[in-house]
């Protein structure tokens, strides 16, 4: 994953300056998701693998499946991300320009992954202290993982505090074996 987003960072920077340049940062967005869905598929994975498959046959079935869902910068995307075999991070792309989009509206979203789910007070504790903390509008999705025993994992773009019982024993097995 961590180098699906080092590859798919330039390209979500630059989709967002140019959609935001031109005023079309929900219509990106829109196109983004659609490649995104194209590019998690496992058949166009299997297209995408394969060798005798040309980029040319790639950037057509991809452009109809789109159909109208793209401007003619967005096909143009395409042919780039068929061209540099890069159509499989469409959705790393995709998740990169939505934090550079939350970011420049002055949002954070902030991921809780806990063992078990969480009240409405412990979520609302939680977005009070990281809107003081990083000073924005935090808005926060949640996930239950009952493998982290007990507490959470709180994920904020690339940074990523985990207080979960899991990540204090293998904290500890670290110290012990090292």
């Amino acid at each position: 994953m961590k180098g699906n987003t080092t590859i798919a960072r330039p390209y979500a920077r630059a989709v967002f300056e140019q959609a935001r340049a031109d005023g079309e940062l929900k219509a990106w967005s829109d196109m983004l998701a659609v490649l995104g869905l194209i590019a998690a598929d496992p058949q166009m994975q299997g297209l995408m693998r394969n060798p005798r498959v040309s980029h040319a046959q790639l950037t057509g079935i991809v452009l109809d499946i789109c159909g109208t869902r793209l401007n003619e910068q967005g096909k143009n995307f395409v042919c780039l991300l068929v061209e540099a075999r890069r159509l499989g991070v469409a959705g790393e792309i995709l998740r990169l320009y939505q934090e550079l989009h939350a970011e420049a509206e002055g949002v954070a979203t902030v991921e809780i992954i806990s063992a078990y789910p969480l009240e409405e007070a412990q979520r609302e504790t939680i977005r009070q202290k990281m809107a003081a903390r990083l000073s924005r509008k935090i808005e926060i999705t949640t996930h239950v993982d009952q493998d982290l025993i007990g507490g959470a994992v709180i994920r904020v773009g690339d940074s990523v505090i985990d207080a979960s019982l899991r990540g204090r024993l293998r904290q500890l097995h670290r110290i012990i074996s090292g």
